[in-house]
């Protein structure tokens, strides 16, 4: 088995606030990201496929094909938005934690309908100081 990590950008504004909790308990659980004005990120996107190496393209998967995914399924989808509205996150704050299991969660099933490869592991980037990693469940 190999692995393929792919690297990918978007932009994308979010709040940290719970509907059922306080302006003042969501301002102290989540300080300023609390704004209701939201805030954005520049954030990055790391992909990692895997599985057994094609014998005749030597390639675990073609990289445009990834590519292809994540551009219509995550990229066009969160960027330049604000990912509150976005259903994916309705009854979930959009915390780092959860725009990871929801890229897996968009990617898993395109990806393994692709080929061979498989979705092993979807890291967010929201700032210089904090990434967050989702591998799946299984």
């Amino acid at each position: 088995m190999i692995e393929l990590t792919r690297c990918y950008r978007f932009s994308a504004a979010h709040v940290l606030a719970r509907d059922d909790w306080s302006d003042a308990e969501n301002r102290r659980r989540y300080g300023r990201c609390a704004n209701s004005g939201g805030h954005g990120h520049n954030y990055g996107l790391e992909v990692t496929v895997r599985g057994p190496v094609d014998a005749s393209t030597g390639e675990l998967m073609v990289r445009g094909q990834l590519d292809s995914l994540v551009a219509e399924r995550v990229v066009a989808r969160f960027g330049h938005c604000l990912l509150n509205g976005d259903s994916l996150f309705e009854g979930r704050v959009p915390t780092a934690e959860n725009i990871a299991r929801a890229i897996y969660g968009e990617l898993e099933a395109p990806v393994a309908g692709a080929g061979a490869a498989r979705l092993v592991r979807v890291r967010v980037h929201e700032t210089r100081k904090n990434s967050v990693t989702y591998r799946g469940t299984s």
